[in-house]
């Protein structure tokens, strides 16, 4: 575990947020109950080991949780090009016109204008193809633009629904199953459109949901469709010179009122996941309530909305991993992850959770 005694002092760079993890603390399947998994609470100087279902008593009455509503789509297709080459889509935004922007993985591109083949649900006669446009002007020219067709003319959506794959994270190396189907999502997942599974949010479930809400405790949602660059390690050293990727999200009329609702009577706005502050954020900073946002949040950065924070344990040298540090701190952040690998703690989507509170300039750890 890289840590420095002097942070707070110098430039933080790229090599400050690499650990090394050991492959077995990658979580390949989930918890056998969403709210069995564990829970490193981080609040104070000493982290102490809990379970997520106990997570109500870390709430008090007042307090605004914030969810990300998102639903992960069925968004990985396969296909083959007319000349039987094999190809892969990863779909990560539905356009107008049952247009598509995808990532495409294939040996060779095929040219604009060609019609490939997508292999649809085992028994199904449905015929699907897509028909390539071109490249989709996403900042990083990462993403191709198609047309998605089917006998029945349905939209993307519901061609998805069908037929298409759960989109595991790459470190996930099994096929998606039914166990996947349902647990890469969230128990309250409403609006269609991420690629990635708020993985915070994972661990509530109906039971623990009401038990916050018996606490007079808030909910209210937000929606940010989580986009494939949030797997993608940072590559430059100075931080300053990284490209964010870009993500679509919204902060709806009810949840802005409760959280000057929750500002009123002096409760924690909690955010849970990484994807919630990004989005509340935004918001702070640009006054734009839907849009796209391309925040990196580095320590340093200024928290005009969360209190509280529940996310996952994220990877090396990846945005997330800078997010968190500027959250509770580098120094606590680091000495917690050190914890969690030494008390072999699950890792990344289907792992567990932390429990943090903002980092402040007085006390140089959580408060």
């Amino acid at each position: 575990m890289h840590t420095t005694a002097s942070s707070a002092t110098r430039t933080l760079t790229l090599s400050d947020f690499d650990f090394v993890l050991p492959p077995e603390l990658i979580a390949q399947h989930p918890a056998p109950e969403r709210s069995a998994s564990r829970l490193l609470d981080g609040t104070g100087r000493t982290p102490v080991d809990r379970i997520f279902r106990d997570l109500p008593a870390q709430l008090q009455a007042g307090d605004l949780m914030v969810f990300n509503d998102t639903r992960v789509m069925n968004a990985r297709l396969f296909g083959e090009k007319p000349t039987g080459g094999k190809l892969e889509l990863l779909i990560e935004r539905v356009l107008g016109g049952n247009q598509v922007a995808a990532h495409m993985r294939v040996s060779k591109k095929p040219e604009v204008g060609t019609t490939v083949s997508l292999v649809g649900t085992p028994g199904s006669h449905d015929h699907l193809s897509a028909t390539l446009l071109g490249r989709w002007p996403d900042e990083q020219g990462q993403m191709f633009r198609f047309v998605l067709s089917n006998d029945a003319g349905d939209d993307p959506f519901t061609i998805m629904a069908r037929h298409g794959h759960v989109p595991l994270p790459p470190y996930i190396t099994h096929s998606d199953s039914a166990e996947d189907a349902q647990r890469y999502q969230t128990v309250f997942a409403k609006n269609p459109g991420a690629v990635a599974a708020p993985t915070a949010a994972l661990h509530f479930d109906e039971a623990l949901l009401a038990r916050i809400d018996a606490l007079g405790v808030q909910r209210a949602h937000v929606t940010l469709h989580v986009g494939a660059g949030t797997f993608q390690p940072v590559k430059t050293e100075n931080l300053a010179e990284h490209q964010m990727h870009s993500e679509w999200y919204e902060v709806p009329p009810a949840t802005q009122r409760a959280i000057t609702d929750c500002r009123a009577r002096g409760g924690r706005v909690i955010a849970v996941g990484t994807t919630t502050v990004r989005t509340l954020e935004s918001w702070a900073l640009s006054g734009q309530t839907t849009g796209d946002t391309r925040i990196f949040i580095t320590p340093g950065f200024e928290f005009q909305l969360v209190d509280a924070l529940i996310t996952n344990f994220h990877l090396p040298k990846s945005s997330l991993m800078m997010l968190v540090s500027a959250f509770a701190g580098y120094e606590h952040i680091m000495a917690l992850y050190h914890h969690a690998i030494h008390n072999q703690y699950r890792f990344f989507s289907y792992g567990d959770a932390m429990w943090l509170t903002r980092h402040t300039a007085h006390s140089g750890v959580a408060a």
